[in-house]
């Protein structure tokens, strides 16, 4: 694993640890990327329960009970599909927090109101609630999904790190 990830896990091993915290993740665009990383980290079974890899949007429904409703109204990538992404990842495990992603990596699949480069994040507390968020990035198919992964464990450190009060204006 390259050093910057490497060294990012190890940091939210530490930021979960430190909380006694379990993280799960529920993938799409990443195909199971940030999962890869954080188990790539030696004691990662202490704070990490699960990954679901919900590619498809029937899987997002059958794992995650994410509504075909919301799916149709606002399509797989957006913050109200991560959203739900994230509510499942709690419901379906007994992790404290989850991280919920979904996106267009490229290099086709994008349109004009959803380019290429369009990430939506979701950040799941037990105790504190969802956060989401859009990233629009720059690069080929492996230079988002890697972005995507470095910009959700970077952001978990940082509500892990954070004070109890956890507001959603706190999310980038």
């Amino acid at each position: 694993m390259d050093p910057t990830l490497e060294q990012l896990s190890a940091r939210v091993g530490l930021a979960l640890a430190r909380r006694g915290w379990m993280l799960a993740t529920a993938e799409s665009c990443t195909g199971g990327w940030i999962a890869e990383v954080v188990t790539a980290t030696a004691g990662s079974s202490t704070w990490f329960d699960r990954g679901f890899i919900t590619y498809s949007n029937a899987a997002k429904t059958d794992m995650l009970d994410v509504s075909s409703e919301t799916l149709l109204a606002h399509g797989a990538v957006s913050e109200a599909t991560v959203a739900e992404m994230a509510a499942g990842i709690l419901a379906h495990s007994p992790a404290d927090t989850g991280i919920a992603v979904s996106g267009v990596a490229g290099p086709g699949g994008g349109s004009p109101a959803k380019p290429v480069g369009t990430v939506c994040i979701a950040w799941a507390l037990r105790r504190g609630g969802i956060f989401t968020t859009t990233l629009h990035l720059d690069g080929d198919r492996q230079t988002v999904r890697r972005q995507t992964v470095i910009a959700a464990l970077e952001e978990l450190v940082r509500l892990a790190d954070s004070d109890s009060s956890i507001s959603a204006s706190s999310v980038p």
